[in-house]
């Protein structure tokens, strides 16, 4: 993965856009699975392509410690080699890459025009691919211990918690796979899951229930996070008896589901009940030359592979959509 002394020494926005034209004929919005493999497949179409992204290459997937469930990789891999290799194979068939934040959208007949850095850049397709953001819970000592104790990955803060103890909240495969990442620095982790039952795939949910360092506090939900200059403890809501009690701990992880990174499109592509966007099954949306693909897509299962195939399909009818118009205005 592109490492910060990299970013220094990448091309600045102004020599990319001048390197290209005036136009580029594929802009994609997010360097996470999904751009990534849409980045690869616009490169070996031949189009100009100009991938954005305001974080880290690979997404919230780079983040993900051990990854057992993609094909090719049968012992698994990490999320941060993966993301490297994806990375590695997008560049190598021509996508330019550019770190920032896009921070408008607005269509023209033939262009799509994006905000970045208080100038505007044009394409003749777009492919928004900016993924989610993790929930917070909402609780009082969220914000206050944000970064004291208070974390959203595991695979970044785990080591800081070395022979502590430590709570996980949720219950789907994220919370469940970074509890048993935290088992190789915690002393004990405790799961706090609103159900009776776990959410996540049964392999990983036998893993945990079987490792003694975990343990599962079920029917139950974190009502305020406590503490001086850091977390000491947790005060925890039984939703079935009503009763609140405090546990002690030294920090706190939060996987309680996530958001879709759409601002941008607010108002101008259609969108479910929950600001996820909507799409047929080529990833076209309902602006004609604007594609989503991944977890910022209306969809029911969002997995690394699944981002990945909807990429491949976003960049290919972003190929179709542009040589269509390209021979509209031939005729």
């Amino acid at each position: 993965m592109t490492t910060l002394e990299e970013l220094k020494t990448m091309p600045k926005l102004e020599a990319i856009v001048q390197s290209h034209g005036p136009i580029f004929d594929l802009i994609i919005i997010g360097g996470g699975p999904a751009g990534l493999t849409a980045a690869l497949y616009a490169g070996r179409a031949r189009l100009k392509t100009l991938l954005i992204e305001k974080a880290l290459l690979g997404g919230m997937a780079s983040t993900t410690y051990h990854i057992e469930n993609y094909p090719g990789f049968p012992h698994g891999i990490s999320g941060m080699d993966l993301s490297r290799h994806f990375e590695e194979q997008a560049k190598k068939f021509g996508a330019d890459f550019y770190y920032g934040e896009v921070s408008g959208l607005s269509v023209k007949p033939d262009r799509k025009i994006i905000t970045i850095e208080n100038r505007t850049i044009e394409a003749r397709a777009l492919i928004i691919a900016s993924g989610t953001e993790t929930k917070k819970l909402g609780v009082p000592g969220e914000d206050q211990f944000h970064g004291r104790g208070v974390s959203y990955c595991a695979t970044c803060d785990g080591p800081f918690y070395r022979e502590k103890n430590i709570v996980v909240v949720g219950g789907g495969n994220a919370a469940v796979e970074e509890a048993l990442y935290l088992t190789r620095f915690a002393n004990k982790i405790s799961i706090i899951h609103r159900r009776d039952k776990l959410r996540a795939d049964r392999v990983l949910a036998e893993q945990a229930l079987n490792d003694p360092k975990i343990f599962v506090i079920w029917d139950s939900q974190v009502e305020e996070i406590l503490g001086a200059d850091r977390i000491e403890k947790i005060k925890v809501k039984n939703l079935k008896s009503g009763n609140s009690s405090y546990l002690a701990a030294d920090g706190i992880f939060i996987y309680v589901g996530a958001t879709p990174n759409t601002t941008i499109a607010n108002g101008l592509i259609d969108a479910d009940k929950e600001g996820y966007i909507k799409t047929d099954e080529a990833m076209r949306t309902s602006v004609a030359g604007i594609f989503a693909a991944g977890d910022v897509r209306s969809k029911t299962l969002r997995q690394i592979i699944t981002a990945a195939g909807d990429g491949a399909i976003a960049a290919d009818s972003a190929r179709s959509y542009i040589e269509e118009q390209l021979s509209k205005k031939r005729k």
